[in-house]
């Protein structure tokens, strides 16, 4: 997608703090952190919602999950507990319209969310 900014990010067109990225997943720093440890996990193939998902997808949403467990071990929230997040559509809190999960970490997290 042209007007995509998570798609931008993914063919380098906008720079981002890149923590990680092979063929399907980008992750990268969120610029406006909610937390010590926020980034944000995203497929590089353009999906604009979670009600967008497919069979197909399922490999890559699990790729998804399990390089944000190995991220948030590798930032020291293991242990201690993390969060992963993601929204869909506007009242779920979905602003950009590329799928994408938040890892939270580094203070504890209170519940509900918003």
């Amino acid at each position: 997608m042209t007007d995509c900014l998570f798609c931008k990010i993914v063919n380098g067109d906008i720079p981002a703090d890149i923590v990680y990225q092979d063929d399907d997943v980008l992750a990268f720093r969120d610029i406006s952190p909610q937390a010590p440890t926020h980034m944000l996990l995203i497929p590089k193939r353009h999906i604009s919602t979670p009600n967008d998902l497919t069979e197909a997808d399922v490999v890559t949403l699990g790729k998804l999950h399990l390089k944000a467990s190995e991220l948030a071990k590798e930032a020291g929230h293991g242990e201690q507990g993390y969060r992963t997040v993601m929204n869909c559509n506007s009242d779920g809190g979905q602003t950009v319209f590329h799928i994408h999960m938040h890892l939270l970490g580094g203070r504890a997290l209170s519940w509900p969310p918003g």
